[in-house]
């Protein structure tokens, strides 16, 4: 019975959280919020994370991204961001550098099968 309570409240969170407005400190609009819970269930998390949780990983998250985006804009090219100013940010770290090398990797791997299909299909 309680369970039932739960999960009907849990519905009720979502839709609040989810049709937020940036003003300022308040409510804003939640970016990340289904793909965070997804994050959080496969790291061992409840299937349904409390929604205060969900919202205090989105602000870590915009933060650090906000925090990565003016640190690239500063160096390299003024006021643009480009991937090798992020790769030279996070070269001390060897967990991100691994994972963005290994994602530019498979980027570049796709966009090559991506133009061999092209090819194969239209002739070009």
């Amino acid at each position: 019975m309680a369970d039932e309570e739960d999960e009907t409240g849990f519905d009720d969170e979502l839709e609040d959280a989810s049709s937020g407005v940036d003003v300022g400190h308040g409510k804003r609009k939640r970016l990340f919020s289904k793909e965070l819970r997804c994050m959080m269930y496969g790291f061992g998390d409840d299937q349904n994370p409390y929604t205060e949780s969900v919202d205090i990983l989105e602000d870590l998250v915009i933060e650090f991204i906000t925090e990565m985006t003016h640190k690239a804009m500063s160096i390299g090219r003024q006021g643009r961001v480009q991937v090798e100013d992020i790769v030279f940010l996070i070269r001390k770290d060897p967990r991100k550098f691994a994972r963005v090398k290994d994602l530019l990797t498979m980027n570049e791997e796709l966009k090559r099968a991506r133009k061999a299909f092209d090819e194969a299909n239209y002739g070009s």
